[in-house]
């Protein structure tokens, strides 16, 4: 197959991280089209033995990096994508890449020539910039005392607040009604039997915020009922996978509610 027809169909995901990573459509696809360009004139140029969408992503990376365009993007996006712009420049690659466009760590580090141990710095530096544009307080639904201590010291690092720990529905409910949190960490299955997801659907009509499942039943979220699990971490976990999808969690949901407050004024 040329190469045309293979990267073809990850392009438009390509445009889309490129005008998030330079918070802007004339300048992302001016990128974009570079890398069409360097392609065009030199084929060999794309990594063999790579996955496409991975090495297309490298190409962009190595010509993103050698462009002094990348440092002074002249931003001017709407308030929907501060915070995304916030970011440092590798940090904010690295949080579209893993956050966003879905690569693994590794994958991310492969496209932009870092270690996975770098990777894992960059998530937790995006994850605390995010923090100080939209820290908030997390409730923990999670009846393993280990594990809720873990997930707490995770939050508490990237600067939010635990407001508290429930183990049963009961107190789910009752934490969420007293603390109106910003985030919930919820499990499935509780100590006395009791269902973390029906207490996310009783706390929800009440409360609008980001919920993420953290759980070794995740067949359970997939009966098609409601609420669906949007943001799903399937037990055990990696600290940088938990960090990096409580960053976009928090990311997404500032965005939201910056495009409803523009559309009620």
């Amino acid at each position: 197959m040329a190469l045309a027809d293979t990267i073809a169909p990850h392009l438009p995901f390509l445009r889309r991280y490129a005008r998030a990573l330079t918070g802007r459509q004339d300048s992302g696809d001016a990128y974009v089209a570079a890398v069409l360009k360097a392609l065009i004139a030199d084929p060999s140029i794309f990594p063999s033995g790579t996955e496409p969408r991975v090495g297309l992503y490298e190409i962009f990376s190595r010509i993103w990096s050698s462009v002094a365009l990348n440092v002074e993007t002249g931003l001017e996006a709407a308030q929907s994508e501060r915070t995304i712009e916030a970011l440092t420049p590798r940090s904010r690659q690295v949080f579209l890449l893993v956050s966003v466009e879905g690569f693994s760590p590794s994958e991310a580090g492969q496209i932009l020539g870092m270690s996975e141990a770098e990777i894992g710095r960059a998530i937790d530096d995006a994850g605390r910039e995010i923090a100080e544009q939209v820290a908030t307080d997390v409730l923990i639904i999670e009846d393993e005392p280990i594990i809720a201590m873990d997930l707490a010291k995770l939050v508490e690092g990237l600067g939010h607040r635990v407001v508290g720990t429930a183990r049963t529905h009961t107190e789910a409910v009752a934490l969420a009604a007293r603390t109106g949190p910003g985030l919930v960490l919820a499990d499935i299955q509780l100590a006395d039997g009791s269902s973390g997801l029906d207490a996310v659907r009783e706390m929800l009509p009440n409360l609008e915020v980001p919920v993420i499942f953290i759980t070794a039943y995740p067949e359970r979220l997939l009966s098609g009922e409601r609420p669906e699990p949007v943001f799903l971490v399937t037990k055990p976990f990696q600290a940088s996978t938990v960090k990096a999808i409580v960053s976009q969690a928090l990311f997404f949901g500032a965005r939201a509610r910056n495009s409803d407050e523009r559309a009620t004024a």
